[in-house]
């Protein structure tokens, strides 16, 4: 039997704990308008049934499934790009929907430019009371263009839903299976810094599902992996303009990771070493408010634990 036609464009499904919403995931495939594509799902050792969720589909011959052993998300996409056969592929993790036209409209954003090495967009918030409804560039800046040094300073963020010249990705060696989370961001600033440009195209085409038990909701791992990310880059970096704003951004991130720390510390009960990382966070909590709290958790430390989860927990709520 002769080999199937190569796609435009190959869709790495990276599914862990996604049984509940993997047939959304694929039916948002199945309805693209533009109907030439391979799905390769990766399923990373996952717990549930993902076997099951996908046997709806297994007439469609456009969907591959590769079992691996749980090495995480990392590892799962580079098991997919080895697989992929089209020259373009596209991110779709297993718990989100594109937009009817996503593929459509990224396929024709890379057509348009044969010198990009990969194109980002907007996307729509599910699944998270405080964000539902909102856009990724409402919360976190998408303001072109697209530069290795806009990408530093977090003044352009790249969405995950990117389309990227498989070449490209392979060039630079993939994910790195060292980051079990900003494995993304590692990539992007990669490309860029081999001289790969991005492209945006600034439409919601993708629905964004943040869940309170993925990676992104671990804010202690995600900062001191973003700062792993930060660290390789300024020493790539040396003797590039680039490398300055990799360093101002590196400083930020430890005094996230004081901040952060710190609440953890007076939650679990920590109160005197939790208010010494609190301080060192710098200009967040040198606020009247926040001096405020900190003179009253030093001055009745029993109440700390209790008053740190509410004030967290109000956070949260946004």
């Amino acid at each position: 039997m002769p080999a199937p036609p190569i796609p435009i464009v190959s869709v790495l499904v990276p599914a862990y704990r996604c049984a509940a919403f993997i047939a959304d995931t694929i039916r948002s495939l199945q309805a693209q308008t533009l109907a030439d594509w391979e799905a390769i799902v990766v399923d990373d050792g996952s717990p549930d049934d993902l076997v099951a969720a996908l046997r709806p589909f297994a007439g469609d011959t456009r969907i591959r499934l590769l079992r691996t052993a749980h090495a995480g998300v990392s590892a799962a996409r580079n098991a997919a790009l080895a697989a992929a056969r089209a020259p373009l592929i596209a991110l779709l993790d297993g718990d989100d929907a594109y937009a009817p036209d996503y593929l459509a409209e990224m396929t024709g954003a890379m057509a348009a430019d044969p010198d990009l090495g990969f194109v980002t967009c907007d996307a729509t918030f599910v699944g998270n009371v405080r964000l539902e409804g909102r856009r990724f560039s409402a919360v976190l800046p998408q303001v072109p263009p697209v530069t290795l040094d806009r990408v530093l300073a977090r003044q352009f963020n790249v969405f995950t839903a990117c389309m990227l010249q498989a070449s490209a990705v392979r060039a630079v060696g993939g994910w790195s299976e060292q980051l079990q989370s900003a494995e993304d961001l590692d990539l992007w600033i990669r490309l860029l810094e081999r001289g790969w440009r991005c492209g945006y195209v600034p439409r919601a085409l993708h629905r964004y599902r943040r869940r309170t038990d993925s990676l992104s909701a671990a804010r202690l791992p995600l900062l001191h992996a973003v700062a792993h990310v930060y660290d390789g880059a300024v020493a790539r970096l040396d003797g590039r303009p680039e490398q300055r704003t990799a360093r101002a951004v590196r400083a930020t991130i430890d005094r996230d990771i004081a901040f952060a720390q710190g609440e953890a510390m007076v939650v679990a009960g920590d109160v005197r070493g939790g208010l010494r990382e609190l301080r060192r966070a710098g200009a967040r909590t040198r606020t009247l408010a926040w001096r405020t709290a900190l003179l009253a958790m030093r001055l009745v430390p029993a109440a700390a634990p209790r008053f740190m989860r509410w004030r967290m927990q109000a956070a949260t709520r946004g």
